[in-house]
């Protein structure tokens, strides 16, 4: 059969991407070949403004899909869905049904495509569903493209992006409650904005790009070390000779071994409507970054899930394993996901954009001063939104934004804020240009403000990058939590303004009534914002003397979850019910104490069969030749010494093994207390187990050591 489309992979083309772009979904003109005017016209109503599904097209809806599905080769569908594990689920159904004749057809009804029966009480539910509470449904997600994943051997299967609810209705997954908050923030915002007089602007969208840095090491290499194939990190293992310190990896020429991968992942994400824009080599040895440009949010967090697992599946291809996990290897850089956040009318208009006249820029500011007091007032739920036990090895140190959440702004709006504050309104400052000092050079526009990479949440032009994601993490509950407590904070000003300067008021009233009221909102939240540098220890103590909170690990974070403040915000827009909030609460403590345990496990498992049989083959190795010397009357102090040392090191490996072991398999069953002993029992225990085997890899032989080494992984492409 000639499918209509076929990526050519590996060979010398002259395809233009925009020429088979998102020719792998269901969208756009696809949808308009093969949908009747009127069924077109009402989905993109619910793709593109939100509203309802009308149930009565879902037959002519999947009577089309399923044709265009088979005409690229798919045998089966199935509701794919993001559950509370952070991964997505899927389970395939095959299109083809047995008939009364003893033949066959394809079948895929409106029924099939709207809803799906998935067993509930096999994923994570925090107690929402019982083991024997099985019942769970998917539902169509409409808002976001269906499209076809192709596997290794290129067969293709069709995917619904779905929602997944139990059967008393609680979600269960991390796309329900991420569409609720959508639907929050976006109706607060267009409030404000039609109250500042824009009667073109129907709906506000929610936008996101997410920046992915991952690493890549050689597959067979991966598959030697215990540690990388089942924690995705490196439990020990000494530092390289050459690691970043020369800074010279970072946006270095890409080995053509990785382009070569990197072209393919593109390819495949491009087919699939997946914007990427941008790849490149990152700061430490074997990581690269990839970043699309920006879409509406659920179908960005979508897309962000496909692209893990693009990422993945395609690195193996080529010999690769790719690591998504926050900081596999210890001393170099480890990796984030920096989420862009913005909201745009639907006439175009971002509401971040500062324009020429920001310090007169009523809307601007609102919006502004909205996000800030957010951030003020909810720092404890954004820090517990990327709370994780592998986050907790990257966050905080002199490569991640710290755990204290604060927004940078840079000086102009910075300046702005302190004439706010004083109920001034001065010229804000502008850009220029910078003389390169050579006349063959053209002048370069200077933009108002610099950038700061230690700031968690920093305004970056028209737009708030929230740097503090993890790169394993699903982006849909940060993005939760970020439009919840930015749709709060809008409700209360559009709440104030409409109170107090009435309806219809005078242009002079309302920029009175706005002015007054960013005055008293900038004095009570400023605190949180800060431009300096983030990783320094006097901010730490300053942030201390503002009152920011500072959660320094997931242990501390979490709390924040079921806090009475908590539930009666997430209930109040309608994002998740008390239920549902502590449900997600408890699954994430339970997720953090399983990955420590399966750390330390892991690490006594590498300890016991790999590095104590290593350690005493070259003890033993050392002990024939102290004796052999001795035997020949040459005296070897330093052999001698070095023996004493090695065999203390074995002594010392023992007990810290023992001591890990005992800690990790400790039964508490108060998660509380579960979680602070994981925190401060077992990952100081694994870290300790690390120190001594760290020390060991230096003065044990290299062909006695069993592991691959951080120099042979990191650096050989």
């Amino acid at each position: 059969m000639n499918h209509p489309f076929t990526l050519p992979m590996h060979s010398e083309t002259h395809t233009r991407a925009s020429d088979y772009f998102g020719a792998l979904t269901f969208s756009g003109d696809v949808m308009l070949k093969r949908l009747p005017p009127d069924v077109f016209m009402n989905l993109q109503q619910t793709m593109q403004r939100g509203l309802p599904l009308d149930r009565s097209i879902a037959n002519t809806v999947a009577a089309a899909i399923k044709e265009w599905a088979l005409e690229h080769g798919a045998t089966h569908y199935c509701h794919w869905f993001q559950p509370l594990t952070g991964l997505t689920a899927e389970k395939h159904d095959a299109f083809l049904s047995p008939t009364d004749d003893g033949g066959a057809l394809e079948k895929f009804s409106g029924d099939a495509l709207i809803q799906g029966e998935p067993d509930a009480s096999s994923f994570p539910s925090g107690g929402i569903r019982d083991t024997y509470e099985a019942r769970g449904y998917t539902a169509w997600d409409a808002t976001s493209p269906v499209f076809l994943l192709r596997g290794q051997d290129g067969q293709k299967t069709l995917c619904i992006p779905t929602a997944f609810v139990s059967w008393t209705g609680e979600a269960l997954d991390k796309k329900t409650p991420l569409l609720r908050s959508i639907e929050a923030v976006t109706k607060h915002a267009l409030r404000i904005v039609r109250f500042l007089g824009d009667a073109k602007a129907t709906h506000v969208i929610a936008t996101l790009g997410c920046e992915q840095e991952y690493f890549l090491i050689d597959r067979e290499l991966f598959l030697q070390r215990l540690d990388l194939v089942v924690c995705g990190r490196t439990l020990i293992g000494s530092a390289a000779p050459k690691g970043q310190q020369l800074e010279d990896h970072y946006f270095g020429a890409i080995p053509e071994t990785v382009l070569a991968y990197m072209t393919e992942c593109e390819q495949r994400l491009f087919e699939l409507g997946i914007p990427v824009k941008t790849r490149h080599n990152e700061v430490a040895p074997g990581q690269y970054e990839l970043a699309p440009t920006y879409e509406n949010c659920n179908v960005a967090v979508d897309h962000q899930m496909t692209t893990m697992h693009i990422l993945r599946s395609v690195a193996r291809r080529h010999g690769f394993e790719c690591l998504l996990h926050e900081k596999p290897f210890a001393g170099v850089n480890g990796s984030g996901k920096h989420n862009n956040w913005s909201l745009s009318t639907n006439t175009g208009a971002n509401l971040f954009d500062p324009r020429d006249d920001t310090h007169t820029n009523m809307q601007f500011m609102i919006f502004l001063v909205a996000v800030i007091r957010a951030i003020d007032l909810h720092a404890d739920l954004l820090r517990a939104s990327i709370a994780s036990a592998h986050n907790d090895h990257r966050l905080g140190a002199n490569e991640a934004p710290p755990a204290i959440m604060s927004i940078y702004l840079g000086e102009m709006l910075t300046e702005i804020l302190d004439q706010l504050e004083r109920g001034e309104s001065k010229k804000s400052a502008k850009g220029s240009e910078i003389d390169l000092g050579a006349r063959t050079l053209p002048q370069i526009p200077r933009h108002s403000s610099d950038r700061n990479r230690t700031s968690p949440f920093a305004f970056t032009g028209n737009k708030f990058e929230f740097r503090a994601v993890g790169s394993s993490q699903s982006v849909a509950w940060p993005n939760t939590v970020l439009n919840t407590i930015v749709a709060e904070s809008l409700d209360v000003i559009a709440t104030d303004l409409e109170k107090k300067a009435g309806k219809n008021p005078s242009p002079a009233k309302l920029e009175a009534t706005v002015r007054a009221l960013l005055k008293d909102l900038v004095k009570s939240h400023r605190r949180v914002c800060f431009d300096g540098n983030g990783y320094s220890a006097e901010w730490h103590a300053e942030a201390a003397k503002r009152g920011l909170p500072n959660f320094a690990s997931t242990a501390d974070a979490l709390p924040a979850l079921v806090t009475k403040k908590a539930e009666k915000l997430f209930a109040a827009y309608g994002v998740l019910s008390p239920r549902e909030l502590h449900a997600r609460w408890e699954i994430q403590m339970e997720q953090y104490c399983k990955i420590v345990q399966i750390e330390g496990r892991t690490l006594g498992q590498i300890a016991r069969t790999q590095l104590l049989p290593a350690a005493l083959r070259a003890q033993g190795e050392l002990a024939d030749v102290v004796a052999s010397t001795q035997h020949a009357g040459v005296p070897c102090p330093e052999s001698e010494a070095e023996l004493r040392e090695l065999a203390g090191s074995v002594v010392r490996l023992r007990v810290a093994v023992t001591e890990l072991e005992t800690a990790a398999n400790k039964s508490i069953s108060d998660h509380a207390k579960r979680v602070r002993h994981f925190r401060e029992a077992v990952v100081p225990a694994i870290g300790q187990v690390r120190e001594i085997s760290d020390a060991l890899e230096s003065k044990i032989p290299a062909d006695l050591w069993p592991l691959p080494n951080y120099a042979t992984m990191l650096l050989m492409r």
